[in-house]
């Protein structure tokens, strides 16, 4: 098993293509391996490559592996050669993991017939557009300069059809400066798609990029993009803005270009061959390539490539000049390839460094709120403003939903329940189930969701006895209701919930025939507390694992007994705990989840509230680990509705240090322990205090001055 398997194959069936773009790196750059490869893929290749991912499959364990469809132009094909490429990948794949199709193409050929085939085995379909007619025909024509523009859109508008809609994924933008970059970016989103990717144009050093060490024209161009997205309220995912606001906030890269998440992609040409990211076709004539094919090698023997292990170092594989740079953790050193010099390999910093660096400052910068909000005071504001940022995320997801007839009426159901005042508290309660902001930070995934939504909807008019009826394809037996519990019925499918004062009623609705009741109802329990709300103990939520441990299944009766009565004692032991312990503690806790055996304590990667126990935890671990985690949830939980300072700077770990010693400090009886977490807490907060003023918002001098105060306390 390896920490980060290839999940990714991009599946060359085609070597040629029938535009002449100058800026492709498969044709205009070092690389002309092209050349010596067959047009077509062969019916044996892709068996023997469906039969190598499957085999990889299994022997990792992956839940889904991505297989993109690419050329050249990969419509040449034809739709008989995609349609039998499509079958064949589904048949070895499908039967053991979750398969997710997509084609990569620059849209002239683009038919309805297609695009039939592309709906019955789901393949997703990004197009290569670079903005207006000016700026797209300004690389991107036919051979004898004939302008692409008219025949792409017609290929968008056929994916923008209510039949087809649901195959579109994106559009893949190439930056080229000498374009207005809000025209462009207008352009893009007039058409409409669920998601923009602007791509630097493939250079090194040895061939830097046009207007290379004039400024930063790169940076400013994708900043006024950035702008004019902000303007139009974020309207569809740009994925590399989403990326850097992701990684400034301490959250994961999305793409290989930004970020320091190692590679997870490989690629089999038209002839078996393995190679690494098409990317390195712009470094120098080889320098994609293996040495492996499909019909000798596995993944696995992909994976442990010098090449490929290069690429997947992480922070250990950029240079000494990235490593002091503050913005790194954004930009990761910028894309494998971009890094090239003859003199001196990979082992540089990006061609575009200066331009990386300028646009991850500036969107930090236009992102940084810094007035003072009033979580930032007052614990019950902080749980406010969550409730808010989940409304506004579930607004979004309505926006992706809009037009599902299933969807339509639990939204009209919650507009409903937000305008009567005793309904609305159940609103919220639902909204503050940590499991659904995993769900909801995923709007352009909401299809997929939908379920999971519905469930949600269906459990706020629960919880409001209100009378109403939903129904929605559910893909299990199990249907759970976020905050109450488990439905089971006897079979997968479409279910319908009918609301009463009284209760509810559930059922599989069957097509030719009466609708089949619930068969079992396993509802929550929850620990009762005097003094504090109860706490829910949630053993149900698919959504659940989203602890470093893993979850258990629901616990038998008799374990979920014995796991209560357990907790009941430790928080009854909490009594010992300082006041503003106690305080913070029940701030931030609302849900527990068991976790397997030795496991310890544990807090959830989504939302506020949720805290993972192992089903054997020590109860004195307990009473001393949870005000820690308390200040850490509570930071955390703050971090998302209030900048404390410019995003991505140093000063994170600053507050980060100080928080986790002044924690430790206040557990640790008087003695070297204390002395020594009170030491390291004012060092941290001596460089908190030296930092420029323009570090810290007022959010981040009000902490500051707080961690001061608790520091004192402690200290005598």
């Amino acid at each position: 098993m390896t920490d980060s398997p290839i999940q990714e194959l991009v599946l060359k069936v085609h070597s040629l293509c029938n535009l002449a773009c100058d800026h492709c790196y498969v044709y205009e750059h070092a690389d002309q391996s092209w050349r010596s490869r067959p047009a077509l893929i062969s019916e044996k290749t892709v068996k023997q490559a469906a039969r190598r991912l499957a085999e990889y499959a299994v022997a990792e364990g992956l839940d889904s592996v991505s297989v993109i469809l690419h050329g050249g132009e990969p419509l040449l094909i034809g739709p008989a050669r995609l349609r039998q490429i499509c079958a064949e990948l589904d048949r070895m794949l499908s039967p053991i993991t979750e398969l997710d199709l997509r084609i990569h193409s620059n849209g002239v050929l683009l038919r309805k017939q297609h695009l039939e085939i592309f709906a019955e085995f789901g393949v997703k379909v990004g197009i290569s557009l670079d903005g207006d007619r000016a700026a797209n025909d300004r690389h991107r024509v036919y051979r004898k300069g004939r302008s692409s523009y008219n025949d792409v859109l017609r290929a968008v508008d056929i994916l923008r059809l209510p039949e087809y809609q649901h195959l579109f994924l994106g559009l893949l933008c190439t930056v080229d400066v000498a374009n207005d970059p809000v025209v462009v970016h207008d352009a893009l989103t007039a058409l409409g798609p669920p998601r923009i990717d602007y791509l630097l144009p493939h250079s090194t050093w040895d061939h830097p990029p046009p207007a290379h060490g004039r400024g930063t024209p790169y940076a400013d161009w994708l900043l006024k993009a950035f702008d004019r997205w902000e303007e139009q309220g974020r309207p569809m995912a740009v994925r590399t803005f989403a990326s850097v606001l992701s990684t400034l906030r301490g959250g994961p890269s999305l793409t290989e270009a930004w970020g320091l998440a190692p590679s997870a992609l490989a690629v089999v040409e038209t002839d078996g061959t393995f190679e690494q990211a098409d990317s390195l076709k712009t470094a120098y004539d080889g320098a994609a390539g293996t040495g492996y094919d499909i019909f000798r090698h596995g993944f696995e023997e992909f994976l442990e490539h010098p090449g490929v292990q290069a690429r997947r170092k992480g922070i250990a594989g950029i240079s000494d000049a990235c490593h002091r740079c503050p913005v790194v953790e954004s930009c990761g050193g910028g894309l494998y390839a971009h890094r090239y010099s003859t003199a001196r390999g990979f082992d540089n910093p990006s061609v575009f460094c200066a331009d990386l660096r300028a646009f991850v400052e500036g969107v930090a910068e236009r992102t940084t709120e810094r007035t003072l909000v009033p979580a930032t005071t007052d614990h019950d504001e902080l749980r406010a403003a969550h409730v808010e940022l989940n409304r506004t995320l579930l607004a979004r997801m309505n926006a992706s939903l809009a037009g599902h007839p299933d969807w339509e009426a639990a939204w009209q159901l919650l507009l409903r329940l937000d305008s009567d005042e005793k309904a609305d508290a159940h609103i919220d309660a639902i909204l503050t189930h940590p499991y659904l902001r995993r769900t909801l930070h995923h709007p352009q995934e909401g299809l997929a969701h939908l379920p999971h939504i519905m469930a949600a909807a269906t459990a706020a008019a629960i919880r409001s006895g209100v009378e109403a009826t939903l129904t929605w394809e559910h893909p299990t037996a199990d249907v759970y209701l976020p905050t109450l519990g488990t439905v089971r019925l006897p079979h997968a499918g479409r279910v319908g919930f009918t609301m009463t004062a009284d209760g509810f009623q559930a059922s599989a609705v069957q097509e030719n025939g009466p609708s089949v009741p619930t068969t079992s109802w396993r509802p929550l329990t929850a620990l009762e507390l005097a003094g504090r709300s109860p706490i829910l103990i949630d053993d149900s939520d698919p959504c659940r694992d989203c602890f470093p441990a893993p979850t258990t299944a629901p616990l038998s009766p008799g374990d979920l007994a014995r796991f209560r009565k357990r907790l009941r004692a430790a928080y009854e032991a909490m009594s010992e705990c300082t006041p503003d312990g106690r305080v913070v503690v029940d701030a931030v806790v609302t849900t527990i989840t068991p976790l397997v055996p030795t496991s310890g304590l544990c807090l959830g990667a989504h939302g506020l509230g949720a805290l993972g126990v192992a089903v054997d935890f020590d109860p004195e671990r307990f009473v001393r680990e949870l005000p820690l985690l308390g200040r850490r949830s509570r930071l955390a939980a703050l971090r998302e509705v209030a900048d404390l300072n410019v995003v991505g700077s140093s000063a994170r770990h600053m507050f980060d240090t100080a928080n986790e010693e002044i924690g430790a400090a206040a557990t640790a009886s008087p003695g070297p322990v204390r002395s020594a977490a009170l030491q390291r807490a004012r060092q941290a907060l001596d460089q908190l205090d030296a930092l420029d003023d323009a570090q810290l918002t007022e959010n981040g001098t009000y902490a500051l001055e707080e961690l001061r105060g608790e520091w004192r306390r402690i200290h005598g």
